[in-house]
């Protein structure tokens, strides 16, 4: 029998990359945190490596990019295949190939650094909500653990055992098509991007350490109910009938095969349990963007939760999480659809794909495109005034000279804080702020129009109230603070004076 719980504040299932962004961002909150993770090691597979445009400002204003091993940079994605020029203004445009061993050694790191507790080697059995805290039964070496907190996060990806647990509605279609993949050393074949034969799809790309990966679909092949991985053998003669080619010779480093099944929770939060990543949705990982709709996730919850656990949560708060993020996953989940049936469809999706092809060319589609898969036109209806700045992140904005030593707004975010921007020479603040611990700063330089292609730089003369998570959710033109909703804004996403 287990023997006394482990009392924590907030207890994250799952240690993959949304897990440990999410377990750092708890710490930099100042909640206490236990994560436990069924695996009793980290990820040795790439799986999902591509970080876009928004993923890596977040992991900038944390100061994450500089541990990262110099990830090549690629201007060039795709909608369905479809060559995407992802250029927009920002820090980081475009799209970084991180390997996901390499994402979770750093979120990991940077997770137990601030003090997260990580438990590797114990498998989540029973979760009880009692209304007032949450208790987990796992099991690891050691036989039966508990551990109860205030509040619980799934990270556990798209077969959470929470889920199934707490037996939450998750509506939405199982796969109809499949994708077969496999790393493999030792083969020599053609790079191909997204190469649209006769009897399928094949896609292969070849790695700086001589390893391939090939993607192979036979167009009107259903998905078929698995288990487990395919075998290479299922993956070599899918490709032989596709492409003509034989890579049976080839070593496989690793296989798997995804579809195109599209769900989602109904509810991201559960009374005292949330849920992040692919624990709340499903979707065909194309282009990398699961990957980065999770991490997004996380990055929108961890400062809300420890907030709400740590005492100083707006009672609405917390609630705000699951009304800004589901409706971003639902978007993207049904630009995931149109991809995936575009992509994996046989000849009778050519005329399609050719008209997508010719609206690609028109500057305005291909900005909306790029801005959507980048993660960079996000807005969150927060109940702001009506301004162009307002629910968008704010653009990486240069700072003026300050007692702090910031040089950009991105700087200034990585305690996790928030910030109020304004005029330099501002009036004592300390009667507005009520205490509460969000920075000041001015901007360096005059408005300098769009900044990001769908948001404008900051008004130097006025006012932007910025959460930690980088959104902007006030701002105002008068040459005082004091007024036009700022203290509402302050009590709404900072807690009460």
């Amino acid at each position: 029998m287990p023997g006394d719980p482990l009392d924590t504040q907030v207890i994250v299932v799952g240690a993959g990359p949304v897990g440990l962004l999410l377990a750092g961002e708890l710490r930099l909150g100042g909640a206490d945190v236990v994560v436990l993770e069924r695996r009793t090691a980290p990820t040795t597979e790439s799986r999902a490596s591509t970080l876009h445009a928004r993923t890596m400002e977040i992991l900038d204003s944390r100061g994450l990019t500089a541990a990262l091993p110099a990830p090549p940079n690629d201007l060039r994605g795709h909608f369905a295949g479809i060559p995407l020029d992802l250029t927009l203004p920002g820090s980081r445009p475009g799209q970084w190939k991180v390997p996901q061993f390499d994402t979770e050694r750093l979120l990991g790191e940077w997770a137990t650094g601030l003090g997260a507790d990580i438990r590797r080697g114990h498998e989540v059995r029973a979760v009880t909500d009692t209304g007032a805290y949450v208790e987990v039964e796992a099991v690891g070496d050691s036989g039966p653990f508990l551990v109860r907190g205030s509040h619980l996060v799934a990270c556990d990806g798209e077969d959470s055992a929470v889920r199934g647990l707490l037996g939450a509605d998750f509506p939405g279609h199982d796969a109809r098509r499949e994708l077969l993949r496999a790393d493999v050393a030792g083969i020599e074949v053609p790079d191909r991007r997204f190469q649209r034969l006769p009897d399928g799809l094949a896609i292969a790309a070849r790695r700086a350490d001589g390893v391939t990966r090939v993607m192979v679909h036979e167009h009107g092949a259903p998905a078929l109910s698995r288990t487990g991985p395919p075998t290479f053998g299922e993956i070599t003669q899918a490709w032989k009938r596709v492409t003509g080619e034989d890579i049976s010779g080839g070593t496989p480093l690793w296989v798997n095969a995804f579809g195109d099944a599209a769900r989602q929770l109904a509810r991201y939060r559960h009374g005292r349990v949330l849920f992040a990543g692919d624990a709340a949705h499903r979707q065909m990982p194309i282009g990398g963007q699961a990957l980065n709709l999770g991490l997004q996730d996380a990055f929108n919850l961890g400062w809300k939760l420890a907030a709400e656990a740590t005492g100083r949560a707006h009672p609405d708060l917390l609630d705000s999480y699951h009304a800004e993020r589901h409706s971003v996953g639902l978007r993207v989940l049904a630009a995931i659809e149109a991809q995936a049936l575009l992509l994996l469809g046989g000849p009778e999706v050519e005329p399609v794909r050719a008209l997508i092809t010719d609206l690609i060319g028109g500057e305005e589609v291909r900005t909306h495109l790029a801005a959507t898969i980048s993660g960079l036109d996000i807005r969150y209806d927060v109940g702001g005034p009506a301004h162009p700045l307002v629910g968008a992140r704010l653009p990486h904005t240069p700072l003026a000279a300050s007692a702090a030593g910031w040089s950009s707004s991105t700087q200034a975010l990585r305690a996790g804080r928030g910030l109020l921007l304004g005029p330099a020479g501002a009036p004592d603040l300390g009667a507005v702020l009520g205490g509460r611990a969000v920075p000041f700063a001015t901007p360096a330089a005059p408005d300098s129009g769009t900044a990001s292609g769908t948001v404008s730089a900051p008004d130097r003369a006025g006012w932007t109230l910025v959460r930690p998570d980088g959104h902007v959710v006030w701002a105002g033109t008068s040459g005082t603070p004091r007024g036009e909703g700022l203290p509402a804004a302050l009590d709404r996403w900072f807690g009460p004076a």
